[in-house]
């Protein structure tokens, strides 16, 4: 996880912190499978064909490169949400930050697909007023209920009803003013 210290200011407090979820994962894996047992038919059948044997080793060696790539990508991605901004932090050699303040966000809605649900990820929405921000959609987030919970009671502290004491409800409050 990257170092926070480079990103926050100190007057911030964190709220939270996670990665994608690993499903995230699953479409430039299966591509990266794919391309290699391409790459290990291509080697078996290439007979005495430098050509079809250089191809293989090229497809062997571009999907384990595409696997290593798309794990980085994700190891390397953050969401951060602090008492005063939202950040999105990635890229694997050129690091990028995506910062909207919480105070320009006018909309917080979450997604869930059908796959979503059933592997317990989400997508956020975010809404600004009229303003073009560093994002507006943030695909694969784990447990969207929760995360939802904490960001709309930062956006919205005085419209938030608690809800009954349940461990899949988190125990974040905002202090009193």
């Amino acid at each position: 996880m990257v170092d926070l210290d480079q990103y926050l200011i100190s007057s911030e407090s964190l709220v939270v912190r996670t990665r994608r979820h690993w499903a995230s994962l699953l479409k430039p894996v299966s591509v990266g499978v794919a391309a290699f047992l391409l790459g290990i038919v291509v080697l078996a059948y290439s007979g005495e064909s430098q050509a079809a044997a250089v191809l293989g080793v090229v497809l062997l060696l571009g999907a384990l490169i595409w696997l290593a790539w798309s794990w980085g990508q994700w190891y390397l991605e953050e969401f951060i949400v602090t008492d005063k901004r939202v950040l999105l932090v990635y890229g694997v050699l050129t690091r990028r930050v995506g910062i909207m303040p919480l105070s320009k966000v006018t909309d917080l809605t979450y997604e869930r697909s059908l796959f979503g649900r059933l592997l317990g990820y989400g997508a956020f929405v975010v809404e600004s007023a009229g303003q073009r921000q560093a994002f507006n959609r943030i695909e694969y987030l784990p447990s969207p209920n929760r995360l939802y919970h904490d960001v709309s009671l930062l956006l919205f502290p005085e419209r938030v009803q608690y809800p009954p004491s349940r461990p899949d409800y988190p125990t974040f409050r905002l202090p009193p003013e």
